[in-house]
């Protein structure tokens, strides 16, 4: 697995958990984020400028992880380096997806056990998206967490599982795992302490690419004292620390190809090959180069290699030659001595076949057997379609043939019976030739009738066609007609509604006018009485005048006409200002006769 697919599942994880509705989207600035912290783990200088200018063509909505793609993959993945620490990466991924997707489940194990659950998944699993690992890959991390426990496989325990898995996809996804595991199922009779462990063994093997640790003495370079030291094996070198806690790391082995372990205790022997420059000037003999057949390697000494014995008390010693210096290392028994010389040689043979860890080609292995499995089950699928089809086509030319012989049969069987029925039918023929002549005399004359009906038929479909016509013609009068009506009703409509409306205005304009003739009849019966006190004031006036003054008669100017009274009162209108009153009440009442 490269440095890009490795890197793509944890963001894939991150990615996904930020797309909180499940739609394939995040917002830009959850984006923005993401990328800052991608960049910082990742040690490459962020460039929020390229960001803005990657989406600046987008619109205001969330982005969608095709569209991500393009700037993760120009901007980050492909700046990326083998420089950077893998934990800090995968810890800023695991932080931004576990609360979503874990919430509050309770499980047998801590959080940190979870996110080593992670990391192993994302090493084993698919390389197709969404991550699942299938159930080959779960069969393998349970076996060696069974191990690590130091438990007893049990097949039931997982046939149980898979025969679940079956009923679904053969699958799981991450946290699938996370709550398999924490649920305790393969772990009974464990405490959580020692499944703990054994997660944090599997742990190392896989993702740390420990491949073996335990403590040992070494033998220091300047003091020359042994003191004991945890040594952690790894492809490239071995590092040794104060404690198996790691807190203080105090040197490391390189290893490469020219690497080499000797066991002090086991004498080994050689013979060398001494290559002599003789000067026969002066007569001298010098030594050039030496060949060590059981190493291989070239020296420039002339003297045998001696075995080295252990010393100083120190039982189980071995020596480990790198390019710079060696080292002497003291294991507690035979046994570890043995378990660690034959993993630092496996670590310095494939160095020098440029192979990688064991773990890794083991895992590219099996991918490669399921992969050439998943290949072999579609050629054998497509084989057996291919098998099936010539089958069913052997079957359908075989029920073909089966129906054929069988009408074969019952026509040899008819034309038996129709033999047998010719001599008489023979007999009958030259009687029918006559009852046939007839025959075509009476089928020539129903065929002049047929002709004679086909004839009338055709007249009739014609007649049929021209009333058919004229029905259309008459329903398209009818449409027209009823659209004429429509137009004619919707207008009388208009009219109807605009004369009660000139009749609720003439109605209101009457009552207006009773309202004011009542009002002028008011004035008028004040006028009046107004007029009757004056009348009667000025009679006894004038009653007094002519008692003082002697006979006095007032000059009244006279009437010019007669007075006119109307339902106002007397002389109220004029007769011009009485026409036009009425003329104007008539308009009115023919205005509210036409409305009704």
């Amino acid at each position: 697995m490269t440095l890009r697919d490795e890197l793509l599942k944890s963001i894939w994880h991150a990615f996904t958990a930020l797309d909180v509705d499940k739609s394939g989207k995040v917002s830009k600035s959850q984006l923005k984020v993401l990328s800052h912290n991608l960049c910082t783990v990742l040690g490459i200088p962020h460039d929020p400028v390229a960001l803005e200018e990657h989406f600046k063509d987008d619109d205001e909505g969330p982005v969608s992880n095709q569209g991500y793609m393009p700037y993760l993959n120009k901007f980050i993945l492909d700046k990326a380096k083998d420089n950077f620490d893998r934990q800090d990466f995968n810890k800023m991924c695991w932080t931004l997806c576990f609360r979503k997707n874990l919430g509050q489940k309770q499980l047998f194990i801590s959080n940190d056990d979870a996110f080593k659950i992670w990391c192993i998944f994302n090493f084993l699993s698919e390389d197709r998206y969404p991550l699942v690992i299938v159930t080959e890959e779960i069969e393998y991390f349970l076996r060696k967490l069974t191990e690590a426990m130091g438990g007893s496989w049990v097949e039931e325990r997982f046939e149980d599982l898979k025969l679940e898995l079956s009923s679904k996809q053969q699958c799981l996804n991450v946290w699938e795992l996370i709550t398999l595991v924490g649920s305790g199922q393969f772990s009974k009779g464990m405490d959580q302490q020692t499944l703990s462990m054994g997660i944090s063994e599997v742990y190392q093997e896989l993702i740390l690419d420990v491949l073996k640790q335990g403590y040992m003495m070494k033998k220091g370079h300047k003091r020359k004292n042994w003191t004991e030291r945890w040594f952690v094996l790894k492809p490239g070198f071995i590092s040794y620390y104060v404690g198996e806690d790691l807190a203080e790391k105090k040197g490391d082995i390189p290893l490469d190809g020219s690497c080499s372990v000797e066991a002090r205790n086991h004498p080994f022997y050689c013979f060398v090959i001494c290559l002599f420059h003789v000067d026969k000037k002066n007569k001298t003999t010098t030594t050039k180069k030496l060949f060590n057949s059981k190493t291989g390697e070239m020296f420039h000494s002339c003297f045998p290699l001696q075995s080295l014995q252990d010393k100083e008390g120190k039982k189980c010693l071995f020596l480990i030659k790198s390019s710079q210096k060696s080292f002497e290392i003291s294991a507690s028994d035979k046994k570890k001595k043995q378990e660690w010389i034959q993993a630092i040689q496996m670590c310095v043979n494939l160095l020098r076949q440029s192979r990688p860890a064991p773990h890794h080609e083991a895992r590219q292995k099996r991918r490669d057997l399921r992969l050439r499995q998943q290949a072999e089950q579609e050629e054998l699928e497509l084989r057996m379609r291919e098998l099936q089809t010539a089958n069913e086509a052997k079957q359908s030319e075989l029920e073909k043939m089966r129906k054929v012989r069988q009408e074969m049969e019952e026509q040899v069987a008819q034309k038996s019976t129709e033999l047998e029925q010719y001599l008489q039918r023979v007999q009958e023929l030259e009687d029918m030739y006559h009852k046939l002549e007839e025959a075509l005399e009476v089928e020539r004359r129903a065929r002049q009738d047929e002709e004679t009906v086909r004839k009338l038929q055709a007249r009739l479909l014609e007649e049929e066609a021209e009333k058919r016509a004229e029905l259309e013609q008459i329903h398209l009068r009818q449409q027209r007609a009823i659209s004429e009506t429509e137009a004619e009703k919707q207008e009388l409509e208009k009219e109807r509604l605009a004369k009660e409306s000139a009749l609720q205005a003439a109605m209101k304009q009457l009552d207006e006018l009773e309202q004011e003739r009542q009002g002028a009849l008011e004035q008028y019966q004040t006028v009046m009485k107004k007029l009757e006190d004056a009348t009667n004031n000025t009679k006894s006036w004038k009653h007094k005048v002519a008692q003082q003054e002697g006979m006095l008669r007032l000059i009244q100017p006279g009437s010019k006409g007669p007075q006119k009274i109307t339902n106002w009162g007397p002389a109220a209108f004029s007769d011009v200002e009485l026409n036009l009153r009425e003329k104007q009440w008539q308009e009115m009442k023919n205005q509210a006769a036409q409305a009704q």
